[in-house]
């Protein structure tokens, strides 16, 4: 069964990772587990009450498929969490690292932007990154981006988001994207 980590911070997006929950949990029979920062209850942007499974020291590549890191306010602030070494351990174990909005920048932070394509709510906010070196493979378009396993997404991507996610781990297929169709139908145009 595939196993998703989603890495959430008081004040989290919550939009930003409630379609790929949804879809997988329910439709996919992936197994969704939530992490916050010492594993207690978060609240999102929009006021969710969220208690977490586990806190962000357990989170361990050889039992997670992905590491999914939705933006949210926190990461704009000084007491946003220091993600590096989780990323670099998933990025390296060869499992899927997302970051959404704000964790688009996140990523940024810990230099796996460097050697993939990838983009986020701007270049601008991956180059106050001190370790970021990846401008010339920034694609500045409305839709997610996913290369060698690491998929990045503006905040106002939130379907293409959970899409190139469920691509990644080799999930994508009828069901999914009939799911994913009848959820996203609004930005047919």
């Amino acid at each position: 069964m595939t196993r998703i980590a989603i890495a959430l911070t008081p004040h989290f997006a919550d939009w930003e990772c409630a379609l790929l929950m949804a879809v997988a949990r329910s439709y996919l029979q992936a197994d969704v587990v939530t992490a916050s920062p010492d594993g207690d209850a978060v609240v999102s942007m929009g006021g969710m009450r969220i208690t977490s499974d586990l806190a962000y020291d357990v989170l361990d590549p050889a039992v997670f498929d992905a590491l999914v890191i939705p933006g949210g306010l926190a990461w704009e602030t000084e007491e946003a969490p220091d993600f590096t070494a989780h990323v670099q351990a998933f990025h390296a174990a060869g499992k899927v690292v997302a970051g959404i909005c704000a964790a688009a920048s996140v990523l940024a932070a810990t230099g796996i932007l460097n050697s993939v394509a990838h983009t986020g709510n701007s270049l601008a906010s991956h180059k106050r990154q001190a370790a970021y070196r990846g401008e010339a493979l920034y694609r500045d378009q409305p839709q997610a981006v996913s290369h060698a396993g690491v998929v990045t997404a503006p905040g106002s991507a939130p379907v293409t988001f959970t899409i190139e996610i469920l691509k990644a781990l080799d999930l994508w297929g009828a069901e999914a994207e009939a799911e994913i169709a009848a959820f996203s139908r609004e930005h047919r145009s």
